[in-house]
């Protein structure tokens, strides 16, 4: 057994997915595939993106084209992240939808806190243009490597390796714990927001010609509670509630 393998509890490989949003480098999904199993890592999901069969994602990739070959495709990030509880997209971009924006380091130290009752998904963006606000939305947490400010961007397979390598030395030497504690994962946290949304378009709470603007923000606030699914459900009988009142209501507002 090696210094930095799991010697009880979960491991980082049963754990954590690197999730990729339409690559458009082969060369760089076979790199993405090494750092992966440089640092103990062995499920790679992609969204749309390049072919994973070109020669140069095999050349890249080495010794880890196994990684490449087990390789789950989805259609969409929303389908990558469905079985997932801590979703983290990582982002070198901030402003007004990308607030709360943690370092590599502190993101480690959420998942030590959570991985042993959940499973984990580091999110990365195209090469050119990274992830939509819309695909940021979809994640718990926001992350982004601290770099110079004459030139900031780093390349994608450069970027996991920096994730995975703070992963493996934090906690690939020892027992990921933390509370067991399972959270409310994307497959029931996304159905709450549509119910949201609709209930709140419906009393006129958000704004028809921009919903998303709110509720981005509102999607934020819930991230930061850690809901776990009775607390999901919860929040779906309020909304029920609110769409039944909504019904029998006669009256008028301020009323």
């Amino acid at each position: 057994m090696s210094d930095h393998e799991v010697t009880g509890g979960v491991s980082l490989k049963e754990r954590v997915a690197i999730v990729l949003v339409e690559p458009q480098s082969p060369g760089n999904v076979g790199m993405v595939c090494r750092a992966m199993k440089n640092m103990g890592l062995g499920e790679l999901r992609i969204v749309k993106g390049c072919r994973l069969d070109h020669p140069e994602a095999l050349k890249f990739a080495v010794s880890a084209r196994d990684l490449l070959e087990r390789a789950r495709v989805f259609e969409s990030l929303e389908d990558a992240l469905s079985d997932t509880e801590l979703s983290v997209a990582t982002t070198r971009r901030h402003g007004k939808y990308r607030q709360e924006i943690f370092s590599p380091k502190e993101i480690v130290s959420k998942f030590a806190a959570n991985l042993a009752g959940n499973r984990a998904a580091l999110v990365f963006g195209r090469e050119d243009n990274g992830l939509t606000t819309d695909e940021l939305s979809l994640c718990r947490w926001h992350a982004t490597i601290p770099s110079s400010e004459e030139y900031g961007s780093l390349n994608l397979a450069q970027a996991v390796m920096v994730f995975c390598y703070e992963l493996f030395t934090s906690l690939g030497s020892r027992t990921v714990g933390g509370e067991d504690r399972p959270l409310a994962g994307s497959a029931e946290t996304e159905p709450l927001f549509e119910h949201m949304e609709r209930t709140l378009m419906r009393i006129g709470y958000l704004n028809p010609q921009n919903p998303a603007h709110l509720m981005r923000s509102l999607r934020r606030i819930f991230a930061r509670s850690e809901l776990d699914s009775r607390e999901v459900a919860i929040l779906r009988g309020m909304m029920t509630q609110i769409d039944w009142a909504a019904d029998q209501f006669k009256g008028k507002k301020g009323a």
